[in-house]
């Protein structure tokens, strides 16, 4: 299924108006990328493209993170607004789960099959976080939280759970282990783990040349 160019463009439009001011990593620029890579994916999937496109303009409207970690806000927001726009409640019910689920912190409530839509949208997401944009990404979300960039005696946090992830404030680097050097291994299509191998490959020679400097190598 085609998605209508005016949905996508009132789309683009709300989202840019709810994020206008947001934190760097996580504002209209992510979202732009996320859909890009969202669409590049689902030209390899046998997937509704509406919900597709849909969920990626949708995924991060009210980021946890930035609402005193309220996981209803924005699935509220995205339902007022696309009833607003009348999509079909077959197709909301789909984007809403896709929004509800595609979080990392959320990978362990996920069933064993998950829809394609679903997949293919958290792939971009995960894309997203990691190579060189999820580098800048980290280390500005760190300066947004005053987090340390680096600490030699401060191990990272392996294993977390989801609540000990929303709560923690460790060093940027630490977060690499935490997080990003974990995606590759939890993308769901074909084409984003092609993907994901490269940024992958791109985050280690940043890590080591990172420590080399660190340690006047």
């Amino acid at each position: 299924m085609e998605i209508s160019e005016k949905l996508v463009q009132n789309t683009v439009n709300f989202v840019k108006g709810q994020l206008d001011g947001a934190e760097a990593g996580h504002d209209w620029f992510h979202i732009e990328r996320v859909w890009n890579l969202s669409k590049k994916i689902a030209e390899t999937e046998n997937c509704n493209r509406e919900v597709v496109e849909l969920a990626a303009l949708l995924h991060d409207i009210a980021d946890p993170k930035f609402h005193d970690g309220d996981e209803d806000l924005a699935l509220k927001i995205s339902l007022e607004f696309l009833q607003r726009e009348n999509v079909s409640e077959e197709i909301i019910e789909q984007v809403l789960f896709i929004i509800k689920n595609i979080s990392f912190k959320n990978r362990h409530e996920l069933p064993g099959i998950f829809p394609v839509e679903l997949q293919i949208v958290q792939d971009a997401d995960r894309l997203d976080a990691i190579g060189a944009i999820g580098i800048a990404r980290t280390f500005n979300f760190g300066g947004f939280k005053n987090n340390l960039m680096y600490h030699p005696e401060i191990p990272p946090a392996i294993g977390q759970s989801k609540e000990e992830y929303k709560k923690s404030n460790g060093t940027t680097i630490n977060h690499f282990y935490e997080k990003l050097l974990l995606l590759k291994d939890l993308m769901n299509t074909e084409k984003g783990k092609k993907m994901a191998e490269e940024r992958h490959i791109f985050m280690l020679g940043f890590l080591e040349q990172f420590y080399r400097e660190w340690n006047a190598v």
